[in-house]
């Protein structure tokens, strides 16, 4: 899929993000992903971002994938989860609003950090049908506002991730049924090196069942 670079407003900022729409007239299930912690090098050029996308795209979604305020050429500053939910829903917004995009039944994905900003930005709009959550970190986040997902969730992690414990999200899921899709992949830890196949396959056939 050909991606092309775009910019758009949340607030008063400016990000910059890569928009790819399918072939055809549509209309095409919209896909925001968010990628993993800015203070920590995260951003759009990720290998698991990557992956989730080529999963997408065989899937017929549009996607945009964008960098949250404050990294690369997107203005503004780290706001702890907050401003970044915030981008995220810009970033659906804007991905929604192209020709031949449907504006409903989106999906909004994310890895790491932004798994958990993805979380926290779909429990605020009804456009978000679905969630993806790759490897989210279970010990920084609220216990409350997981177990209050009230959307289908696919939820991957690998089986060797500390951030993020199989064991634990298992737990999640089976707390979860039947809105959760759990896929955890052998091996793998919290920065999938050289797993990205097994994330496309993994994501691939839980989208199969949304």
């Amino acid at each position: 899929m050909k991606e092309s670079r775009v910019t758009f407003k949340s607030g008063e900022l400016t990000l910059e993000g890569m928009i790819a729409l399918p072939d055809g007239a549509g209309p095409h299930r919209a896909a925001v992903v968010c990628h993993p912690h800015p203070l920590y090098g995260g951003s759009m050029y990720n290998n698991v971002v990557d992956a989730a996308l080529e999963a997408l795209w065989a899937r017929g979604f549009a996607t945009l994938r964008f960098n949250f305020r404050g990294v690369g050429c997107s203005e503004g500053e780290f706001d702890n989860g907050q401003g970044e939910a915030d981008d995220a829903l810009a970033a659906l917004r804007f991905l929604t609003a192209e020709k031949g995009v449907n504006a409903s039944g989106a999906l909004l994905a994310g890895y790491s950090f932004g798994a958990a900003t993805a979380l926290r930005a779909a429990a605020r709009t009804e456009a978000v049908a679905a969630i993806v959550a790759i490897a989210p970190p279970l010990g920084m986040m609220d216990p409350s506002a997981l177990v209050a997902i009230s959307k289908p969730i696919v939820l991957i992690a690998g089986d060797q991730d500390s951030y993020c414990p199989a064991k634990d999200l298992a737990a999640l899921a089976e707390r979860l049924e039947p809105l959760a899709r759990l896929r955890i992949i052998a091996g793998a830890d919290h920065f999938f090196g050289g797993r990205g196949h097994e994330i496309v396959a993994a994501l691939g056939e839980a989208l199969a069942t949304l």
